[in-house]
């Protein structure tokens, strides 16, 4: 555990007993036994139930007896034969060299790095867990405790959920070792700082906390710190256990960090002064603080160009938009204003509603339920299987229950435009909410009509405006108004034009890109006599 993140004594409350491992605790202040056969004895108990229990005994230079303990389903057998049990039996010292045997081991015999020394129980029986070997020798007090873990991980690949036409097309995976090398690898610098904390009684899982030391605000970073410090939990299996930790308001629907895959992103944020947090075990990282404005934007937007990537993000905010509010203004001005259908579409909208025995709030009601239900079975289904079943059920079902005259072909469209206009928000997180809060729109829209569409927005409006994410307001840079980070906002300015790093996040370094020459187009790389020439 990194030294600025050590976790103040635990209180023995119910709690802190409860979370805490019966077997650590038991043997949390003994010592090692100066006899070898003692400690075996000690471990066997503990995992004589453990079919991958493993215990190799040998002679210590010819001549002292030892033995090498380990969980073998974890650890890199080859290198213990090579690297560690061949040079600890073959060489041979002197009496004087005995005075201080686990010293004099890591410097002069072992060819491994990761080796360090233990003196109590709970020290070795918790590294054996972890996938570490540990060399217990008679009549020493003091055991090695070896890094032999075998790390098995998947290849490197894109995304699914953050595919891009143009980028790079790496993306993080479950090994928090490889994580880091990504972005050590874009971001070659002293002070991009990664620190290491442990969290879980039970799991004990490495969450890394990410940041560039001169550009970081400190007391943003000493606050993500003091966050993750104050986690109790018996275990954390992904990233979003820490999610719910960290987050400003946990009972919000609206996501609050940002999640991503990707490790260009989460390098163009860090270099914006946010910090990013790790998880191992995990592929997504965790980025603070975040606001709604990062919901809509992907990282191809930055590897386009401005105009592009600005009429991108305008068809975004308008499908979110349309997404959230068509299917309860189509409730609404069937159920409550037909006045404002125009003239020539009365006829065509009205046919198909006459023969349906349901009032159109419960119809809408009834296709959004079924396309959830839909979407989230092609999920679960097997990749070969969901496709087919997403085809299916809307060609067939939809087909039937409009023949069967249970739904008007309107609503059909009106549903499935609305659903396709969700899956344009590339924030997998920040589209939920708002499939979510389209039920409470239409529910409010069938009750009250228009009224109920404009109090359903206004409780959204003021809830989004009342959300901090570590103390940056939510709706940032348009509540409250910030003009100059306004160029990255719905639209995005030019590279040259964005100067300056996001105010709202106080960073240290303020500015992002030196002055550009206003009539840089006019320099010409040809002399006078070369432009003759041509």
């Amino acid at each position: 555990m990194s030294p600025f993140f050590k976790k103040s004594n635990h209180n023995t409350d119910k709690t802190d007993v409860f979370l805490e491992s019966k077997i650590v605790n038991e043997y949390k202040e003994k010592p090692l036994s100066p006899r070898l056969e003692e400690n075996i004895q000690i471990l066997k108990k503990i995992f004589e139930k453990d079919m991958d229990y493993s215990i190799r005994r040998f002679e210590l230079f010819q001549k002292t007896p030892s033995a090498i303990v380990y969980l073998n389903s974890l650890v890199d057998k080859k290198v213990i034969n090579q690297d560690i049990l061949k040079q600890l039996q073959e060489h041979v010292m002197t009496e004087e060299q005995h005075a201080n045997l686990p010293q004099y081991i890591m410097e002069n015999i072992l060819y491994y790095n990761d080796v360090v020394t233990v003196q109590n129980l709970s020290q070795v029986i918790g590294a054996i867990v972890q996938g570490k070997a540990i060399v217990i020798i008679d009549g020493i007090q003091e055991a090695l405790e070896l890094d032999v873990l075998i790390k098995e991980k998947r290849s490197i690949e894109e995304p699914e959920t953050e595919r891009v036409v143009r980028g790079p097309r790496d993306g993080f995976i479950e090994q928090i070792q490889t994580n880091i090398a990504l972005l050590r690898y874009r971001l070659p610098i002293p002070e991009f700082r990664v620190e290491e904390t442990e969290v879980g009684v039970r799991t004990k899982t490495k969450v890394v906390v990410c940041y560039i030391e001169d550009i970081a605000n400190p007391t943003l970073v000493q606050e993500v710190k003091k966050r993750i410090d104050a986690i109790e939990i018996d275990g954390v299996l992904d990233s979003v256990y820490i999610e719910h930790f960290l987050e400003d308001n946990p009972i919000s629907p609206f996501p609050q960090l940002i999640n991503t895959e990707r490790p260009n992103r989460v390098i163009g944020n860090l270099l914006e002064g946010r910090v990013a947090v790790l998880v191992d075990g995990s592929p997504s990282a965790l980025i603070a603080p975040a606001t709604f404005n990062e919901f809509y934007h992907t990282e191809e937007d930055y590897n386009q160009h401005w105009v592009f990537s600005s009429l991108v993000r305008i068809f975004r905010i308008m499908a979110l938009s349309f997404s959230l509010t068509f299917s309860a203004i189509y409730v609404t001005v069937f159920s409550y204003h037909p006045e404002l259908i125009p003239a020539k579409y009365v006829v065509a909208a009205s046919t198909g509603a006459l023969t349906i025995p349901f009032p159109i709030v419960f119809e809408v009601l009834v296709l959004e339920f079924s396309m959830e239900v839909l979407r989230e079975a092609s999920v679960r289904m097997p990749q070969q299987v969901g496709g087919a079943l997403s085809i299916v059920g809307v060609l067939v079902v939809g087909q039937a229950a409009v023949q069967a005259g249970f739904v008007s072909p309107i609503t059909v469209v009106i549903i499935g435009m609305s659903t396709i206009a969700s899956f344009a928000v590339p924030a997998y997180n920040a589209a939920n909410t708002f499939r979510m809060l389209r039920f409470l729109l239409i529910i409010l829209a069938g009750v009250l009509g228009l009224l109920g569409i404009a109090l359903g927005l206004i409780l959204v409006a003021n809830h989004m405006l009342s959300l901090r994410s570590f103390g940056v307001p939510y709706m940032s840079p348009y509540a409250p108004l910030d003009i100059k980070s306004l160029k990255d906002s719905i639209i995005r300015a030019p590279y040259r034009k964005m100067m300056q790093r996001p105010a709202k996040i106080h960073p240290q370094d303020k500015t992002r890109i030196g002055d550009v020459p206003k009539d840089y187009t006019n320099y010409n790389f040809l002399n006078k006599e070369e432009r003759e020439k041509l």
